[in-house]
């Protein structure tokens, strides 16, 4: 079984060690030390990575009481190693982890709302609450939280029995068998957790919810505590001061200015579809009487247009078939490029057979009809796409074909 120096001392970065077992995991070289300060990943909580000597440690596992070194490259049994830990990963994961039992503890002693999940992820957190939780209660629970971080209050570590563990006031019971460990905020919190976690709460710095969703009939929420929140309110204050410069409004005023854009966007791209269905009519005729070529009696137009969008070349395309026997392609050149395929009624050629053909040598997406087809995502030049649509339509309209 292997010593877990993490467990009585997060702060433990380097370490000497013995390699109890080499071995693979995987196809991968592995080893298992005789102790060691690499977290596995447990409890919602990722590994540790960093050094045994020159090898690099990408990996920890914990696997029947042993943890698994996952390595770049193959150690000796019996070999001394000197072991060093990846601090800023570490002492992120400390972070986020004792924060999560702050905020976790502020809804369950405001509220009574337990959390019933917990991950923590690459760039932010997450803890799913057993019901809905308002966003008042949300704001008084990071309150709440953020005190007991400045308050700087000590995070402490025991090993206590079942037996003992069950008359404590345990934040939520614990289902493993044997000894527990347990992770106490003096007056805050008390939980059984096998994580790392800070020796003082004033080194989490802050903790930041940047949104919460329901998930399930509770809430998810997600926050983000140290320097992660200091990364956050970067990302944030970047594109809060050049939204506020584009949209020339102060940052309070920010969010009801995006929903007037986006008022203002949807009422214009209305206006535009009406206003093209509009010309459509009378730029389809036209397109119409200017079939450059005729096959058997069937006129086929084939254009790239500019300005229109994919709903645009679909009524012209409509238009231009409706008066006449004709197979029309339009083309927005994009980038990618956008194509309708049309035909009129009883022409022999199937206009979603020529998209496929389309797409099968250009790539992109799309389907339709055998009189209306459309696809999109082309990234041709739009001139070779109009020469290989107009070649699939004369061929299938060419007599014989």
């Amino acid at each position: 079984m292997t010593d877990r120096i993490y467990y009585r001392d997060s702060y433990c970065r380097r370490f000497d060690a013995t390699v109890a077992r080499a071995c693979e995991h995987e196809g991968r070289p592995a080893a298992i030390l005789d102790r060691t300060a690499f977290y596995p990943a447990s409890g919602g909580q990722p590994f540790d990575t960093g050094r045994l000597g020159d090898v690099r440690v990408v990996e920890a596992l914990d696997l029947s009481d042993e943890v698994v070194h996952v390595l770049s490259a193959p150690l000796d049994s019996g070999a001394t190693v000197a072991g060093e830990v990846d601090w800023t990963r570490r002492f992120d994961h400390m972070q986020q982890h004792t924060g999560q039992h702050l905020l976790s503890a502020a809804f369950d002693r405001l509220f009574g709302t337990r959390t019933v999940g917990f991950h923590m992820g690459a760039e932010v957190s997450t803890i799913d609450l057993a019901r809905e939780a308002a966003p008042g209660e949300i704001e008084r629970a990071v309150d709440q939280a953020n005190r007991v971080v400045w308050e700087n209050e000590v995070v402490s570590v025991r090993l206590v029995s079942r037996e003992e563990a069950s008359e404590l006031p345990l934040r939520k019971e614990s289902e493993r068998a044997g000894m527990l460990r347990l992770v106490e905020i003096a007056g805050v919190d008390l939980s059984a957790c096998g994580g790392t976690h800070v020796s003082r709460t004033g080194a989490v710095g802050v903790i930041a919810v940047l949104s919460w969703e329901r998930v399930r009939g509770g809430s998810r929420v997600t926050f983000v505590c140290g320097n992660r929140a200091l990364g956050a309110l970067r990302i944030y204050r970047d594109a809060v001061n050049g939204s506020v410069r584009t949209l020339s409004v102060l940052p309070a005023d920010l969010a009801s200015a995006v929903e007037r854009v986006q008022t203002e966007s949807r009422g214009l791209r209305k206006r535009l579809k009406q206003l093209q269905e509009q010309q459509a009519a009378h730029e389809g005729a036209r397109l119409a009487a200017a079939c450059d070529v005729e096959v058997g009696g069937v006129g086929l137009l084939v254009q790239t247009l500019v300005g229109w969008d994919q709903a645009g070349l679909r009524a012209l395309a409509a238009a231009a078939t409706a008066s006449r026997p004709a197979c029309a392609v339009l083309l927005a050149p994009g980038p990618p490029a956008a194509v309708v395929v049309a035909c009129s009624v009883g022409v022999q050629v199937d206009a979603s057979a020529v998209l496929r053909e389309l797409t099968g040598r250009f790539g992109g997406r799309g389907g339709g009809t055998r009189e209306l087809a459309q696809g999109g995502g082309f990234r041709a030049p739009v001139e070779e796409i109009a020469s290989a649509a107009r070649l699939a339509v004369e061929t299938k309209l060419s007599p014989g074909s």
